[in-house]
Parts: structure tokens; C-alpha cells; sequence
């Protein structure tokens, strides 16, 4: 079976599976709509309440978990070819600590933007995971030709310390509800109800993908290791700083629209190569659409299953996640 028919076959299948569950999510939850009268544009949008549950309540948190669990899910395919480790994930390199702190500081000290029409804590958590990439880089390149996967690790796993103390020394301060609305972000939260959260994350993750799919053939090559990438022809440096920084901005955008939403970048990534195989030309564009349906999958349930109280999504995917990090560290290789 060829490349080209594999990778059809792959595309098609998990596409139809994130595009019937983006379709069918909306039509679900604690309130029964009609499906016919949301789509009758006759009616005015101010008396159709069927309409209005659809494209303001549920449609954009469906959009929102569609784009975020397919970011995690990339990302976490690169930073696990990036480090040649399989439990690596999205927060393992400290950007989604340090999105965490962006957003605490804007929650607690009311930080607001509402002359430009974007709430200040998608923006604050974006500034944050900037400000993280730039801080684990710059520590990755020092006293070393080319970016260093060893002190990458290292540094990633000690910024996720520092930003953790850190955000405990703000909701030190923080006032009980503020507090309150820190912890239900923390968990994980897609209660989003506009459109401005996609819209503003959309340019970072356009250029996220498209160097994803510059980076297929390159992870393949990484996976064999440094001297046996660059003895095949590949710019070893140039790939790897182009992973690191095209996962670190994926997974910037994400978490400044669901908050840090755990273990999806590590169940899909390994879910999707016992389906497709290793090769990361399958692996990505495959978890990239399994990572939205999952996502949209687990949100669904954690706004029924306790209908009309709303989970946080973070708290079904740790469900999910724990067992399945387990079974990754007990299984024989």
C-alpha cells in the first residue's frame, strides 16, 4: 500500500470522525433543542432561544474543543519526536505553567481589554507562554552549538516549578472569588461563548500547522537520532528549534482558550500510532483530528453528566489520562 493511499485513507477516516462529532456535539446537552427551528433564519434571532443555544452556547465550546484538542494532540506528537521520549507532552517544557501564570495575574489583579473587545486572560495566558518559550530556549542554547534536548528537558521541567510557586504566591493575594475562578481554569475550562477566543488564536495556529507539515519527514528522521538525522542530509538544529518553537506556540494558543487541559497530548499521540504506525507523516495530520474529536468527546460528557451542572473538561480528560499514563509506564517496551 503506498504513502498517498495511506495517508488518503487516514485523512478521510479520522476527518469524518472529527467532523461528526463537531456536527452532532451541539445538538446534545441538558436543554433538548429542535433542530429545524435553530437553522430557521426566519425567525428573529432575539425570539428564536433554540437558535440562540446553538450558535452562542454550544457551538463555539464545540469549535473551541475541536481547536484545542487538536493542538495538544499535535504538539504533543512533535515534543515526543523532539525529545525521543514517549510520556513527553505539551506541558512538559513549561510553556503551559507559564500560560497558567498569565492567566492568574490577569484574573487576580482584574486586568482588562475591553477597548479592543478581547478579554484580557486569553491574552495574558498567550504573553505567558511567550514568555516561557523564550526563557527555556534562551536556556537551551546557552553554552551549546544548536539547541540542546537534554537542558531543553531540564529547563522545561524547572520553569514548571518556578511558575507553579509563583502562581501560588498570587492567589496568595487573590480575593476568595477570584480564587475560585483561578482553580476552575486551572482544571481545565471550555465555557467559551463567542467566537474572539478562535478568531484571536487563529493566526498562531495557522503557522503552528504549517510548519507541522514541513516537520513530518524531519521528526522521522529525529526519531533515528542527532548523528543519524544529519548523516541523511537534515539541518538537525534548524528542525529541532523549528519543533520546539511551532509546539510551544500551538500549545500557547490552546491553553489560552481551554486553560490547561491535561494528558490529551500524550493519550492521542499514542492512541493514533497504535491505529497509523510511527510515521509522523500519518501521526500528525491523524492525532490532529483525533485530538479535536477526543476533546469535543470529553466536553460533551462533562456538560451531561452531571447536567445542568458543567464539569470542567480538565477533569475528564485527567480521568481518562492517569489510568493511560500508567499503563504507558508499566508496559513492557
Amino acid at each position: 500500500m503506498t504513502l498517498a493511499w495511506r495517508f488518503a485513507r487516514t485523512v478521510l477516516g479520522f476527518g469524518a470522525l472529527a467532523v461528526a462529532t463537531v456536527l452532532l456535539a451541539p445538538l446534545v446537552g441538558a436543554t433538548a433543542i429542535d433542530f429545524r427551528r435553530a437553522f430557521d433564519f426566519s425567525i428573529p434571532f432575539a425570539d428564536n432561544v433554540d437558535a440562540q443555544i446553538f450558535f452562542v452556547a454550544r457551538l463555539p465550546r464545540t469549535l473551541a474543543g475541536a481547536c484545542v484538542g487538536g493542538l495538544f494532540a499535535a504538539s504533543g506528537v512533535v515534543f515526543q519526536g523532539l525529545l525521543r521520549n514517549p510520556l513527553a507532552t505539551p506541558f512538559t517544557l513549561g510553556v503551559s505553567t507559564g500560560a497558567a501564570l498569565g492567566a492568574v495575574l490577569a484574573i487576580t489583579f482584574n486586568w482588562s481589554l475591553g477597548f479592543i473587545g478581547i478579554s484580557a486572560v486569553p491574552v495574558a495566558a498567550f504573553v505567558g507562554s511567550l514568555v516561557a518559550v523564550a526563557i527555556v530556549y534562551a536556556l537551551a542554547q546557552a553554552r551549546h552549538r544548536g539547541l540542546s534536548t537534554t537542558v531543553l528537558l531540564l529547563a522545561g521541567v524547572t520553569m514548571n516549578a518556578f511558575f507553579s510557586a509563583m502562581i501560588l504566591f498570587v492567589q496568595y493575594f487573590a480575593s476568595f472569588a477570584d480564587t475560585y475562578r483561578t482553580l476552575r481554569w486551572l482544571m481545565g475550562d471550555l465555557d467559551v461563548s463567542s467566537y474572539e477566543p478562535l478568531l484571536a488564536a487563529l493566526p498562531t495556529a495557522t503557522v503552528a500547522f504549517v510548519v507541522f507539515a514541513w516537520l513530518a519527514r524531519p521528526l522521522n528522521l529525529l526519531s533515528l537520532g542527532p548523528d543519524s538525522a544529519e548523516s541523511r542530509g537534515l539541518d538537525v538544529a534548524r528542525a529541532q528549534r523549528a519543533a520546539f518553537l511551532s509546539a510551544s506556540l500551538a500549545t500557547g494558543a490552546a491553553v489560552s482558550i481551554g486553560g490547561p487541559i491535561g494528558f490529551v497530548g500524550i493519550i492521542i499521540p499514542h492512541l493514533v500510532r497504535l491505529m497509523v504506525g510511527p510515521d509522523h507523516r500519518l501521526v500528525l495530520p491523524a492525532a490532529t483530528l483525533f485530538g479535536a474529536a477526543f476533546l469535543v468527546g470529553c466536553d460533551l460528557i462533562a456538560r451531561t453528566i452531571l447536567a445542568p451542572v458543567e464539569l470542567p473538561v480538565g477533569i475528564i480528560t485527567a480521568l481518562l489520562g492517569g489510568p493511560f499514563f500508567l499503563w504507558l509506564l508499566i508496559r513492557k517496551p
